[in-house]
């Protein structure tokens, strides 16, 4: 895989960017931050990143990529509602855009941030869509979770 660009599209080199994050020697001030670094962990398969910065209340006991068939290409942020450096808790828009059986599909997810003892966590997410070629495959709480678990949102993540 090439990370000389980092693939959460901040159009910086992955070590100037996520490779930071991901070593431990920054942590990410923003919620959009720990979101693009999140997308580059999932491209890169880094399991311990992934559970380390979600939040401990809704955090899976594993995750588990041996039956990863995804490839993820690129992130697109569509919208930021707060998860500032000030702020306790943030929202972020995006799409994740990924290779599967050699087409490439986008989902569409709302995910949830919150910040506790100044760092930030994904807390939860709601997938709004995945489309393949423009046509909607799936959506909301019955669509693949995004954690990779193989399950539906609706009885993985999206438990309440």
């Amino acid at each position: 895989m090439n990370t000389d660009v980092c693939l959460c599209g901040s159009g910086l080199s992955y070590s100037e960017c996520c490779g930071q994050f991901h070593s431990g020697a920054e942590i990410p001030t923003t919620a959009e931050a720990l979101m693009r670094s999140r997308f580059s962990a999932y491209a890169l398969r880094n399991v311990e990143y992934l559970l380390a910065t979600w939040d401990i209340t809704r955090r899976p006991k594993e995750i588990d990529f041996s039956k990863e068939t995804v490839e993820w290409q690129r992130l697109s942020i569509e919208m930021i509602k707060k998860g500032g450096v000030k702020d306790n808790k943030g929202l972020v828009e995006f799409k994740a855009y990924y290779l599967q059986d050699g087409e490439e599909h986008v989902m569409s997810e709302i995910s949830k941030f919150t910040k506790q003892g100044g760092r930030w966590f994904y807390l939860d997410g709601v997938v709004k869509s995945i489309s393949k070629a423009n046509q909607q495959i799936n959506q909301g709480k019955n669509a693949p979770c995004s954690c990779g678990s193989g399950k539906k949102f609706k009885r993985c993540c999206g438990v309440e």
